[in-house]
Formats: C-alpha cells, sequence, structure tokens
C-alpha cells in the first residue's frame, strides 16, 4: 500500500511539471496535449540508472590511471587499421551492405568457427552480425524471449542482462557463483562455481532461456566441460534455450581451454552463441558483433535487426572480414593474434596481480578475460566524508580512490542484482588490457598507497 501510494504520489507531481512545461508559448499547446504522453514506457522503469556513466565519467579526468571500463589502450593490430585505411577509399564500401552481415564477413566467420564446430555453418543463415555483442544481446532476448518466461542469470552479470530481460517483459531468475575454501593458496576464478542443485532448482517450465558468459566477466572463470554439461543436460531437460556470451573467447590463459556449449550434443539447436570484433582485434569502437546459431533462431533475430539498426557499418565490416582471413591462415602460428594477444595478456595479468597483492588486496586470479576483481575490505580507507551514505561500499571505495588516490576501477556489486549486492559489495574490478605505461603509472600510485601504509 505504501509503495502504491507513493508512485502515486510521483506520478501525480510529474504530471504537474509536465503540465508547467507544456503550457509554454514555445510549444504552443494546451496542458491537456501532452502533459501525460511524454511519461516513460512501464518497461524502462527503474533501469536508467547505470554503472558506465557515472564512473566513465569520474575515470575522465586527466590525471585519473583507468584500469575501470574495458576499453583497451594498446594499439590493435597494425594490419586491422591498414585494412580500414585501405577501404575507406573505396567508394562502393561506404554504401549500405547486405543487413545481417557484409557477405566477405559471414563467409570468414563461418569458415573460422566451422574449425570449432566440426560442422558446416550456413553464413547467410546462421550468422548475424550486429552492433557489436550488446546487439546480439538485444535481438536474442527480444527476438526469443516473450513476456512471463524466465530467464536464468548467473550472477554477477555483464550489467546489460537484467535490463534487457526485464524490457521483454521477461522475469529474471538469479543465481550466484559462489567461491570454495581457498585454504591459503592464491584465490582462482575456478573457486567460484555454481551448485548443481541449487542450478537445477532454478529451471521450470517457464524457463525460456539461461545466460552463459565464459570466460566470465567480471570474475574471469572459464567453464569446464563438466560444469557445461550440466547446464546443457538442465537445458535439454527443460526444453531451455542458451544464450552464450563468448566475447572474451580466445583471451585464456595457460592451463585452461575454451569450450563452447553449442559444441555439446543437443545444445546447437538450442544455442545463440555471441562473439565481438571489440574483444577479438582490441577495437571496442568498432561495435561490430555477431550471433552465431541454427536458422530456427537466427532467422527471429533477423527480424529484430531488420526493424532496429537494419545493417552495421559496411567499412568496418570489410576491414574485419580481411583481418579475420589474415589470421584464420596463420591460425597454429605464435604470430597469429588469437594466439599472440593472449601471451601478452598474461604477462600484464600476472604483474597486475602482485601490484594488488602487494597494496594487501586478495585477488581473484582470472582464466579469462582481462579484468581482475580483488576483495577491498583489507584496507582502511577512510569512507567518511562519501556523500552517499545507502551506496554500497565498493561504490563509495571505488570513488574515494579515484578521487584520492587516482586509480580508477569499477564495483562489483554493479555486476549483481539488488537483493544479492552485498554478497560483492566488498569486491572491486581492474582492466589490465592497458599499455605498459598506463601499468606502470598505476604500480607508482600504488608503491605510493603502500608506503603511506607502512
Amino acid at each position: 500500500m505504501f509503495l502504491a501510494q507513493r508512485r502515486l504520489c510521483f506520478l501525480d507531481s510529474r504530471a504537474k511539471f509536465l503540465k508547467t512545461i507544456y503550457s509554454s508559448k514555445i510549444l504552443g499547446l494546451p496542458t491537456s496535449a501532452m502533459s501525460l504522453k511524454i511519461i516513460n514506457a512501464k518497461r524502462i522503469e527503474g533501469l536508467d540508472s547505470n554503472v558506465w556513466t557515472e564512473f566513465t565519467k569520474l575515470a575522465a579526468d586527466p590525471s585519473v590511471v583507468n584500469l575501470g571500463q574495458g576499453l583497451p589502450d594498446i594499439s590493435p593490430p597494425i594490419y586491422v587499421k591498414e585494412k580500414l585505411s585501405e577501404i575507406a577509399a573505396i567508394d562502393s564500401l561506404n554504401q549500405y551492405t547486405r543487413g545481417f552481415g557484409h557477405p566477405s564477413l559471414v563467409k570468414a566467420l563461418a569458415c573460422l568457427y566451422e574449425k570449432f564446430y566440426q560442422n558446416q555453418i550456413n553464413p547467410n543463415k546462421e550468422i548475424l552480425v550486429t552492433v557489436g555483442a550488446y546487439g546480439s544481446l538485444f535481438n536474442a532476448i527480444e527476438g526469443l524471449i516473450d513476456e512471463g518466461d524466465e530467464v536464468i542469470i548467473i550472477m554477477p552479470f555483464y550489467d546489460c542482462y537484467e535490463p534487457m530481460v526485464r524490457m521483454a517483459g521477461a522475469t529474471p531468475v538469479f543465481i550466484p557463483l559462489r567461491s570454495k575454501p581457498v585454504d591459503g593458496k592464491k584465490w582462482s576464478s575456478s573457486d567460484w562455481t555454481l551448485d548443481p542443485q541449487e542450478l537445477a532448482s532454478k529451471f521450470n517450465s517457464k524457463t525460456k532461456a539461461i545466460i552463459l558468459n565464459t570466460p566470465h566477466n567480471p570474475i574471469g572463470k572459464v567453464y569446464s566441460k563438466e560444469e557445461l554439461q550440466i547446464i546443457a543436460d538442465l537445458c535439454i531437460k527443460y526444453d531451455t534455450l542458451c544464450i552464450s556470451d563468448e566475447v572474451y573467447e580466445w583471451l585464456v590463459y595457460t592451463g585452461n581451454k575454451h569450450l563452447k556449449i553449442a559444441t555439446f550434443p543437443g545444445m546447437w539447436e538450442r544455442t545463440i552463441t555471441i562473439g565481438s570484433a571489440g574483444k577479438t582485434f582490441s577495437v571496442t569502437g568498432w561495435k561490430l558483433g555477431w550471433s552465431i546459431g541454427p536458422n530456427h533462431l537466427i532467422k527471429h533475430l533477423q527480424t529484430v535487426q531488420q526493424n532496429t539498426i537494419y545493417t552495421c557499418a559496411t567499412p568496418l565490416q570489410e576491414a574485419l572480414a580481411q583481418a579475420f582471413w589474415i589470421d584464420i591462415k596463420r591460425m597454429d602460428d605464435p604470430e597469429c593474434y588469437f594466439n599472440s594477444l593472449p601471451k601478452e595478456l598474461e604477462v600484464k595479468r600476472d604483474r597486475m596481480i602482485h601490484l594488488l597483492e602487494s597494496l594487501g588486496l586478495k585477488p581473484i586470479v582470472p582464466d579469462g578475460g582481462y579484468f581482475i576483481i580483488a576483495d577491498v575490505s583489507l584496507l582502511d580507507a577512510d569512507l567518511s566524508d562519501m556523500k552517499d551514505s545507502n551506496e554500497p561500499y565498493d561504490y563509495k571505495f571505488v570513488k574515494w580512490m579515484t578521487k584520492n588516490k587516482k586509480l580508477s576501477a569499477i564495483p562489483v556489486s554493479a555486476f549483481c542484482n539488488a537483493e544479492t549486492k552485498l554478497q560483492f559489495e566488498k569486491f572491486v574490478r581492474f582492466c589490465f588490457i592497458k599499455k605498459d605505461s598506463t601499468l606502470d603509472a598505476a604500480e607508482e600510485i600504488i608503491k605510493a598507497w603502500t608506503r603511506q601504509k607502512s
């Protein structure tokens, strides 16, 4: 009753405010004509909060070393940039292309992924090129999820999963990764697992899909064959779709292997696999992604795309296609970017782990991806001057660290639903796909911070 009354009061106040605006002579409209019609659609109610908007603005200060948002400041491969420069000079490649993916790009993607699926992929019917992995996720959820459906989301989760599910009118059902006891050894992302019985309890006749993310953001977990088999068995038992976000598929470190759940028996026909050019070639600004799956699913994603963004940038797609062909031809060569980048990042990962440990943090060593989350609870940070006392601890800590130490990160509770923020509010996420000079600057900050503590 209280919540209902409060919402009515809110709507009444907003309506009065809008009437005041629209009675102005500028619009020349009576107050009744527009006052209530510009109120937001119910499907986006409560979804306006976004961690990237707030913390990207904080990190924009040139004096701050930005280890927050997952954007590389390393240079993309030279041949990728050269291809784009060459293609931009070709007039015909500056016009619209095929709406579901530029012909040369979908052919390159089909050739690349057939090696892993050990099956032919129809480039025109089983691949859809989108505006980044975001576009792939949106198309999949809008095209396949209905009002009243339930979608299982594993926590922590990339923050757009929940809003997209809610905008589709579906109900997100959450299950957390839980850490095993560490017993004095280094904390690894592999120590974070799903409880099989708890997972099984989340499936029922309303379960339409599960969203899987491997390698995982933000923990860096690479799901094992046994873990994926448990998920696959439940998907088959309950006739459930799997939306598999695999944008960090190439960024897997020593002793680990990325496996595609779509290759498991009975899973191709129910899985949408999502990839990203930004993560594959370190070109996040290109905003190109793709969905791979059976035609009976992909065709519904195509319907969403043709009625929203229609097509993606032609020069970017052609440049990406040519870059893929270069590396497809040398897949077994150490110089192949799919092989060289994870080796380069593993060195940066280990360096970052050492720095965080020297500060007294407890980092989780990621098996994949380019993020490290660390427990900051042992640091004696004075957060008493932080304005919003209702914010989770990690939000206040990152704001304090950005302001006082000139080092930025991302609060991990941003990757959780409201009920479980407390479980992760002592963790913050650092990005290590950075130039050595950026990591050098972070090291100087951390060394100075360590001296102040001692």
